[in-house]
């Protein structure tokens, strides 16, 4: 008797395992039945014969079998405040159709209205410049902007790409493809080989010793233009950092990343908060992108802006299960998910679409590491990231000479690249910056590559000086950065006016506040002071170190 009750059991456990099994399966499939039509065929995009034209205000909106598998968290208070419910949105669309009776294009110009308003009713949206006025033009016309680079030999590439190499998809996507015969490859007629390359793969190999991308480099705009209108074919969590971020890939096999938006353009950063756990923002990552190109130091990654649909580009095309399962319908019917991550990463800090939409920044990758390996180093003005010790730059007002007898720091730019790197931080208020990176091809005589800046336009209304140590502590700065500070601070060069000409070319324009753009102005003025007190007290010459070969009026120019 005994033994027939034990071997019950067994059977009971595994029946209960069976079942088990069976439902986490049926769980997997479910985002596969979705996208099937009727009657099991996978699904049309085309539009059905002879049906009505559809209805351009209606909100695209997932199917109730959709909404129960995503209904897991539905209880919890995760929605966003300023989320716009279906009900809402279906009330809006019918009072643009009314409003519109008779014309078709109002009605398509108020949904396209709707699906851009992001931010609140009250930040503005800066008109476009007026008249003929070009300012941005102008200024890249400048002597100051038109320098050329010192000529460039093999050990000054990233790399050293044969010209003659046609782009094969089939061999990036299938390394194997390397090894059979290419005999019947050919280029078409009026295409080099160069031109066949994928913007992002130009973007590579355009990197050198002196800078990631030159001035007029037509594949960085193309490169923008890609990553707001490519094909996403992936997600994926990225691993470590203290938030969500997810790594994109493309139908051209480009891969970036993504930053969601967590707050509106006009609201700061709360007082209370410290800088480690301060959010990061999407619209700062797009806005550094531009500031410093108007800087002309081109360190920065190329970063768009761009509006995603979280649920066809995200959770339909993930393999990543973990973050799959964080999705979620909030109480206000939009779509949330959380993701993994050390900070903000649960329902009470989920990010919400409205009701599945959600824009974000996407920054181009840098060669993968087996390819272009990278040095990390440590900031010697790194905070103490403590809530109440202080790092020893904080204490030590010579701390710069200690600096200035350690290698790197001892020889070379890096001291000067440090300054750059703290006049780009100073303007938008960014106290993040722990660590930088290097390419490890080009040693220690290479620039400083300006990567994650999230943190930055956090507080328009206060300007952290605390970031201005280092140069004030060293008083040492480039001449070319010196003169172009200068120039930006003239009223026909405004840096403010420059950089709201060239945000206003991103697809989810504005990105900066306004009084954010003004804050640039005020802090531009405060480095000029930093650092013409540096000079009075030192003199011109030990303060400015002269970059350029001959005088400014006969360096050679760019063609």
């Amino acid at each position: 008797m005994k033994m027939l009750l034990v071997r019950k059991f067994r059977v009971l456990i595994l029946m209960v395992f069976l079942v088990a099994c069976t439902m986490h399966i049926m769980i997997d499939l479910l985002p596969r039945l979705e996208r099937r039509g009727p009657e099991g065929r996978p699904g049309c995009s085309c539009p059905p014969p002879a049906a009505a034209p559809p209805r351009a205000a209606a909100p695209r909106w997932p199917s109730k079998h959709t909404l129960r598998i995503l209904q897991d968290f539905s209880a919890e208070p995760a929605s966003n405040l300023s989320s716009q419910s279906r009900e809402a949105a279906a009330e809006r669309a019918a009072g643009g159709g009314a409003g519109g009776a008779g014309g078709g294009g109002a009605a398509a110009a108020a949904a396209a209205g709707r699906a851009r308003r992001l931010i609140g009713p009250g930040a503005p949206r800066p008109p476009p410049p007026a008249g003929n006025a070009a300012p941005l033009a102008a200024l890249f016309e400048h002597p100051l902007y038109r320098a050329a680079l010192p000529p460039l030999a093999d050990g000054d590439l990233l790399f050293n790409v044969n010209s003659d190499i046609r782009f094969n998809p089939r061999a990036a996507e299938q390394p194997e493809w390397q090894n059979e015969d290419h005999h019947e490859e050919f280029l078409p007629t009026g295409e080099t080989s160069i031109d066949s390359y994928p913007n992002w793969l130009k973007f590579h190999i355009g990197i050198n010793r002196y800078e990631l991308y030159s001035r007029h480099n037509p594949a960085i705009e193309a490169l923008l233009q890609d990553l707001v209108s490519q094909k996403i074919t992936s997600v994926a969590m990225k691993s470590g950092g203290t938030q969500l971020k997810l790594i994109m890939t493309f139908q051209n096999y480009g891969q970036a990343l993504f930053k969601p938006m967590k707050q509106t353009r006009e609201q700061e950063t709360p007082p209370d908060f410290f800088y480690f756990s301060d959010y990061e923002r999407h619209n700062a990552e797009i806005a550094a992108f531009h500031l410093d190109r108007i800087l002309d130091f081109r360190r920065v990654p190329p970063v768009a802006g761009r509006l995603v649909n979280m649920t066809r580009e995200i959770r339909d095309v993930t393999r990543d299960k973990k973050l799959w399962r964080t999705f979620f319908i909030s109480p206000a019917n939009n779509i949330c998910f959380y993701g993994e991550c050390s900070y903000y990463c649960s329902t009470e800090h989920a990010l919400c679409g409205k009701p599945d939409q959600i824009e974000g920044s996407l920054a181009a990758f840098l060669p993968d590491l087996s390819l272009a390996k990278r040095k990390t180093w440590r900031n010697p003005w790194r905070r103490s990231y403590h809530k109440r010790k202080k790092a020893e730059w904080e204490v030590d007002p010579d701390y710069c000479e200690e600096v200035k007898q350690t290698p790197p720091y001892d020889s070379g730019t890096r001291i000067l690249d440090i300054m750059d790197m703290t006049v780009f931080d100073f303007l938008m208020g960014n106290m993040d910056r722990h660590h930088y990176e290097t390419f490890e091809k080009f040693g220690n005589e290479t620039f400083i590559i300006h990567l994650d800046n999230g943190r930055g336009f956090g507080k328009y209304s206060h300007d952290e000086l605390s970031i201005l140590v280092p140069l004030n502590q060293c008083c040492r700065i480039r001449k070319s950065t010196y003169l172009r500070l200068q120039l930006l601070a003239k009223e026909e060069y405004k840096l403010s006016l420059l950089m709201k000409e060239s945000l206003l070319k991103d697809k989810i324009a504005p990105i900066l506040y306004q009084p954010h753009l003004e804050a640039m102005d005020r802090r531009l003025r405060i480095v000029l002071k930093a650092v013409s007190d540096c000079i009075e007290k030192d003199g011109y010459d030990n303060v400015v170190e002269n970059d350029f070969n001959t005088d400014l009026n006969t360096v050679p120019t760019e063609r």
